[in-house]
């Protein structure tokens, strides 16, 4: 029989008495009709006694009173040690052991002067010195450079400012560390944002005083500024030495022009071959017409001496020498002559000379267009083509707003949420696998 205590009877009615369970009537009729007969010399025999009780009967109860499981607690436990555990000591360090931090802003943009090169002059060849890559984008990775953070740590020491929190591992540099890890953290308190389309760059430069914040801030724009000079100065020595070599080379050529023309006019003994030409033609010419006066007066002194007139003879003398000359003059020229004789004829002379002339006229030119290149290219390079100007000069802040305390505490939590649920759903896979 069950404890009482353990197991209180369920048939109870308001005032504590049991409630016993009413007899099925069906069953009640079978055993009075039974007993009918017997029963009535019995039930008088104990007509006055009292009807004996029906034993008690107990229910026993739907649902036990729950208790944890070793799992629940397991589960408990690791939500504690993956998620409050790293949220509470994250929250921890930010709002008790993290220094404040103070950003400045700076914001600057590479500009360019629209000019036309000296070198077209030439033919158009700045298309070939042309830079394919942006002068922009060469100084977005020159911000991220470790060259840019020797430089800067040389001037400000990188190392001593961002080490002043001794107590902060996390946000504060070590004092003795390399020039790579210091890359690493400048990646870290150097924030950069580019717009490609506009072409602009602005920088957060964050540190834990706003003085030290300010002079980064600004030796960066002055040293980006140093290294788009630079740039400009190559960009502008590259067209001056090609002007420079240009008009070298235009002076070589005119002074093997000139040489030449001064070598044929010794050679041949004259000064102006085209002066010579037109004196031999009116030599020539001057000879033919007195050639023909002398046929005239000869045909006269036929018609009106007689034959054996030693005038008509001195008149045929005076045809054939004038002959002779007219036959030697052209031989000069080159106009006739059949003796075959290796000399050179003045026509031949000319052209010759016309030739150096010409050379020597378009060796002026090019030296007069390699010369003005040259002047021009001078002019270019005295003054700055390209230059970098800023449209935000590094502020001050006055209220450090870094670390983000609130949104780093939350993302700590967050991930480390992320992380015990995966473990905690490829822990149950594996477990179903089995």
């Amino acid at each position: 029989m069950q404890d009482d205590s353990n197991n209180p009877p369920q048939n109870q009615g308001q005032d504590g008495q049991e409630q016993r369970p009413a007899p099925r009537q069906g069953a009640g009729a079978n055993r009075q009709g039974q007993g009918g007969g017997q029963g009535g010399g019995q039930g008088a025999r104990r007509g006055g006694a009292q009807q004996q009780a029906p034993r008690p009967v107990y229910v026993k109860p739907t649902a036990t009173r729950a208790r944890p499981r070793r799992r629940q607690i397991l589960l408990v436990l690791s939500l504690i040690w993956m998620v409050l555990g790293p949220t509470a000591v994250a929250g921890w360090y930010l709002y008790t052991v993290a220094d404040r931090q103070y950003a400045s802003t700076v914001g600057f943009a590479v500009r360019k002067e629209e000019i036309n090169s000296p070198v077209e002059i030439l033919g158009g060849i700045t298309q070939l010195s042309g830079s394919a890559s942006s002068d922009t984008d060469i100084l977005y990775e020159f911000i991220q450079s470790q060259e840019l953070v020797a430089k800067v740590d040389a001037a400000l020491d990188l190392r001593a400012m961002y080490s002043k929190p001794d107590y902060d591992p996390v946000f504060a540099v070590n004092p003795d560390s390399s020039i790579e890890d210091l890359v690493d953290y400048w990646n870290r308190v150097v924030k950069i944002f580019y717009d490609s389309r506009t072409q602009l760059i602005e920088l957060r430069v964050t540190a834990f005083d706003p003085d030290d914040a300010q002079s980064v801030a600004q030796e960066i724009f002055d040293q980006s500024s140093r290294m788009i000079n630079e740039l400009s100065a190559i960009a502008r020595e590259d067209a001056t030495r090609y002007a420079r070599e240009e008009l070298d080379r235009a002076v070589e050529r005119l002074k093997q022009a000139r040489q030449a023309v001064t070598l044929f006019r010794t050679t041949n003994q004259l000064v102006d071959p085209n002066a010579d030409l037109q004196g031999q033609m009116g030599v020539l010419n001057s000879l033919q017409q007195q050639q023909a006066e002398a046929l005239i007066e000869l045909d006269l002194l036929r018609d009106n001496t007689r034959e054996g007139d030693p005038r008509i003879v001195q008149a045929q003398r005076r045809i054939e020498v004038i002959a002779d000359r007219i036959e030697q003059e052209r031989n000069k020229l080159g106009i006739g002559g059949d003796d075959g004789s290796a000399r050179q004829s003045f026509a031949t002379l000319v052209g010759e000379y016309e030739r150096l002339v010409v050379d020597r006229e378009f060796a002026e030119q090019a030296y007069t267009a390699a010369l003005s290149a040259f002047d021009a290219a001078l002019s270019e390079a005295q003054r700055q083509s390209r230059y970098l100007a800023a449209y935000i000069q590094p502020t001050k802040a006055d209220q450090a707003r870094y670390p983000q305390r609130m949104l780093l505490t939350g993302l700590v939590a967050l991930f480390s949420f992320l992380a015990w649920a995966i473990v905690l759903l490829v822990y149950y896979s594996v477990r179903d696998r089995r």
